[in-house]
């Protein structure tokens, strides 16, 4: 198998416009969908903690839809049932790359709504109790004391999300939108060699990937608290009174 691999057509590959536009789009894919799941996921995991009864009903059921059934089949929902559902989604402008936005941002939601709700729960309740005695509202509690100390505890898994998410975005070449795998499909089938379409792929999200965690060690590392032990001063020595000093 080594002996048919064609090293022109592989660096041909890893340079061409459509895998590095492709890349691109799939970044920004998952970015996109990345910060539209956090907004909708924190109201997720807010309701999920609401006093109403319907609110935490429709958190539940939100989640469970999205966490109970395949992305791929959310993707060709939104891409070919709502279209048939509602005149409104047949229109020219809901593009592939809208569908996948769609799809990817409401499944990814689901999943930040419970990493968030843990991070949010792993701050002390007493920190709200300091809070309300302050006199801060309810919102100036959740700015500045406790989401702030929720941070350090949801970047590692959100980093571990958004990778995912990346690599999720290949689904989005069923619905034809040109990303990175899409290109590499396209080469394999006018080329008829695989093995270095698809290795110009790998090396791309290889190399993506591997960026993606060396930032994610470095937010990890800027939001960790840590303790800095300092130098014991020794307190100057006391000269005992004695009695007969008095």
């Amino acid at each position: 198998m080594l002996a048919s691999f064609d090293p022109h057509v592989f660096w041909v590959a890893l340079s061409s416009g459509p895998y590095w536009r492709g890349a691109l789009l799939a970044l920004g894919l998952a970015c996109a969908a990345l910060g539209a799941a956090v907004v909708i996921g924190f109201f997720l995991a807010l309701g999920r903690e609401s006093r109403l009864r319907a609110v935490r009903t429709f958190v539940f059921l939100y989640n469970w839809i999205f966490r109970a059934t395949p992305t791929l089949l959310q993707l060709l929902f939104i891409w070919n049932a709502l279209p048939q559902l509602s005149p409104f989604f047949s229109g020219t402008w809901f593009t592939p790359f809208l569908a996948a936005f769609v799809a990817l941002s409401l499944n990814e939601a689901a999943y930040m709504c419970e990493i968030i709700r843990a991070g949010l729960l792993s701050v002390d309740p007493g920190q709200e109790l300091a809070g309300r005695a302050l006199g801060l509202t309810r919102r100036q509690i959740l700015r500045r004391v406790i989401v702030p100390q929720a941070i350090r505890i949801v970047i590692p898994p959100t980093g571990n999300e958004f990778i995912t998410l990346l690599k999720l975005t290949s689904l989005a070449s069923v619905i034809s939108l040109q990303e990175l795998l899409t290109s590499s499909e396209n080469l394999a089938s006018a080329k008829f060699q695989y093995f270095e379409a698809y290795s110009a792929a790998l090396v791309y999200y290889l190399v993506i990937v591997s960026i993606l965690m060396a930032l994610q060690s470095r937010l990890e590392r800027r939001f960790t608290w840590t303790s800095r032990r300092r130098p014991r001063v020794s307190a100057p020595a006391v000269p005992a009174i004695s009695h007969d000093a008095r």
